[in-house]
C-alpha cells in the first residue's frame, strides 16, 4: 500500500510521520484490499487537524478527519474514525443474487 504524508502550515517531525505510517498500515488491514492511503497534517487557528483518505479495491474510498490541540491526538482521533467506518463497512451485509443451479 503506498502511503503519502503531506502537512499545511505546520511542521512535521519524523516520529510523526514514521508513527502515522504504522497507524494507517494497521487500520488498513481492515479494508478490503487497500490501494492507498494519503495522510494530511494542518493547523486551523490553535487546533491541529489530520486528515486520511483510505482508498481501497473496487474504488471504495474512507475518510476521517481528527482536530486536537497536538497533531499526535489529531491523527488518533481520524484512526479511530476510520476504524469505525471500517468495521461498519465490513460488517455489511452484502446482497448477492444467487444463480440457481439446476440438477
Amino acid at each position: 500500500m503506498r502511503t503519502t504524508i503531506t502537512a499545511r502550515q505546520i511542521a512535521i517531525p519524523r516520529a510523526l510521520k514514521t508513527r502515522a505510517t504504522l497507524v494507517v498500515t494497521r487500520v488498513a488491514r481492515l479494508a478490503v484490499r487497500p490501494t492507498s492511503a494519503r495522510i494530511t497534517f494542518g493547523q486551523e487557528g490553535q487546533r491541529a487537524t489530520a486528515d486520511i483518505v483510505l482508498r481501497a479495491a473496487r474504488g471504495a474510498v474512507h475518510v476521517a478527519r481528527g482536530a486536537a490541540p497536538d497533531p499526535r491526538t489529531a491523527l488518533d482521533r481520524a484512526a479511530a474514525k476510520l476504524r469505525r467506518q471500517l468495521d461498519k463497512h465490513v460488517e455489511a451485509p452484502r446482497h448477492r443474487a444467487r444463480k440457481a443451479v439446476a440438477r
